[in-house]
């Protein structure tokens, strides 16, 4: 996000905080696991950059080589269809981020694609399969470098309205029509929905599983186009879907930050967005950090580009 979903229970009412921030993580997340390392297209290295098979022998015996050294290999687990932060045509800001790490790295890339869902990271980073993961919050579930960007979750309104809501405590939200993402049926929704449940906002809100439906692009969109096409008001999403999907839409559309959202601790609105590795990959963090710092302007440029709402 979102992320999305996104968005893992370190405090029993901030689970789907956490969970729902990169869009779509949800309970891929909390369902993680630590897994285990395996061999995967290559021999994987300390520094968690896998080596590039060395030509290997064939039934006309062993081909030559020329002895220069294998380029090393950045496996990355994302998202085939989870747009603005990924997909298989490479079109995400965290694939053009991944391509700004493979050049730092003199690496090339290999994705592992796998929907995030409930078992994301089980199946990809803890498995061994790929070795980052391009954007995530701090999990207990792996080792994250330092955020290079901080977001919020977002209002988006349609520009002609001028709706000027910026709280969930103004009391215009009980005169307007409310999309909001939710994750489950177990309590597991976005806080800007257990929010609104506290205050008795029910019958004017509108439910939109932060899944979809994975046969279209990025699914977790619907709720944004949906107020550009006045079926509903507002939207309560992550920052960067609804940054992004606001700067796409041919109706204008407003973004908001949320506002005053300390009074509503231990819920939190706000999140720090790393890389994450697994839990002893300390080298390939160190790298990976490095080149944060050394690609700040860069990365910052991107995320200016794709419309990430930042704070």
């Amino acid at each position: 996000m979102p992320k999305l979903a996104g968005i893992v229970r370190r405090l029993a009412l901030v689970l789907t905080a956490a969970i729902a921030a990169p869009q779509g993580l949800a309970s891929a997340l909390a369902q993680a696991g630590e897994g285990s390392w395996s061999d995967h297209a290559g021999t994987a290295s300390k520094s968690g950059l896998a080596e590039a098979a060395e030509p290997g022998s064939g039934f006309g015996g062993p081909v030559k080589s020329d002895r220069r050294a294998p380029q090393p290999v950045l496996r990355v687990c994302a998202d085939p269809n989870n747009l603005p932060f990924s997909n298989d045509r490479e079109q995400g800001f965290e694939n053009a981020l991944a391509n700004i790490v493979a050049r730092d790295l003199g690496a090339r890339i290999e994705y592992t694609w796998w929907a995030e869902r409930r078992g994301f990271l089980r199946n990809t980073l803890n498995a061994g399969v790929c070795d980052v993961v391009m954007g995530i919050p701090p999990l207990d579930v792996l080792t994250p470098t330092q955020a290079y960007y901080n977001s919020t979750y977002v209002i988006v309104s349609r520009t002609e309205d001028a709706v000027g809501v910026a709280t969930l405590t103004d009391p215009a939200l009980r005169d307007l029509s409310i999309g909001v993402h939710l994750i489950g049926d177990d309590g597991a929704n976005t806080p800007a929905a257990h929010v609104l449940g506290d205050l008795g906002i029910v019958d004017n809100v509108v439910g939109y599983t932060i899944y979809g439906d994975y046969r279209e692009d990025a699914p977790p969109s619907r709720i944004v186009r949906d107020v550009a096409a006045g079926t509903i008001d507002i939207a309560i999403v992550w920052g960067p879907l609804g940054g992004y999907y606001a700067r796409m839409s041919d109706v204008p559309l407003t973004v908001t930050p949320l506002e005053k959202t300390e009074s509503l601790l231990p819920l939190v609105f706000q999140f720090p967005i790393g890389m994450g590795v697994r839990t002893d990959d300390h080298a390939l963090k160190d790298r990976l950090n490095r080149i944060i710092e050394r690609e700040r302007g860069t990365i910052d440029a991107l995320l200016e580009r794709y419309g990430i709402p930042r704070v």
